[in-house]
């Protein structure tokens, strides 16, 4: 059917003219038969290695917490602070000494020797002297002074020296010593003091 655009009336197909005013048909306007509509376009895949938004509704991936290590990685940890290294014994000599009486008193007598200075003398308060190694119940003769000779323990090393002693100070039976001039000793040496007779015994702390 052809619709007239003028009054509206509808004519057979094939009419040029309105059958109901005359007026000039349109050739082909409003033929029933509608063109059927073209499908719409389907959209076009998105190309590899584009991103494309998602689809509405579709939930889009979490995202990975920026702290994780990246799988297979291991993450390094902390390294434990360092703890105070422990103070070494008194950061003394590492051994003990002793002085031992082998003759001229009583033999056997043992003085234990200290870090730092040893005074070896024979005890008297009027003088003030208070000596480490007190050698007065082994001089009977008095032949020791009694501020006779110092001993001394430092850095891992044992010196003597005779601090003006009347009779004197004598190492492994050498010369006696000057005042004031300290010789080295080792163990097994022998002092003399006066008329007593040491031997020196150094034994490592274990």
């Amino acid at each position: 059917m052809i619709k007239c655009s003028e009054c509206g009336y509808e004519n057979m197909d094939g009419l040029d003219y309105c059958d109901g005013c005359g007026a000039k048909l349109a050739a082909g306007a409003g033929s029933s038969a509608a063109a059927p509509a073209a499908p719409a376009p389907e959209a076009a895949p998105a190309a590899e290695g584009t991103n494309s938004a998602p689809a509405a509704g579709a939930e889009a991936p979490a995202a990975a917490p920026e702290s994780e290590a990246p799988t297979g990685e291991i993450k390094p940890e902390p390294a434990p602070a360092a703890e105070p290294a422990p103070a070494t014994a008194a950061a003394g000599a590492p051994f003990k000494a002793k002085l031992a009486v082998v003759r001229g008193g009583r033999k056997g007598q043992e003085f234990p020797l200290e870090d730092g200075k040893n005074l070896i003398g024979r005890w008297d308060p009027e003088t003030g002297s208070f000596p480490e190694v007190d050698l007065d119940a082994d001089d009977p003769e008095a032949k020791i002074s009694r501020k006779h000779a110092l001993i001394l323990i430092e850095n891992g090393k044992i010196t003597i020296e005779d601090i003006g002693s009347l009779n004197g100070t004598y190492v492994n039976r050498q010369p006696r010593l000057s005042p004031g001039s300290p010789a080295e000793i080792k163990s097994g040496d022998e002092v003399i003091i006066g008329k007593t007779f040491l031997k020196l015994v150094v034994e490592p702390i274990s």
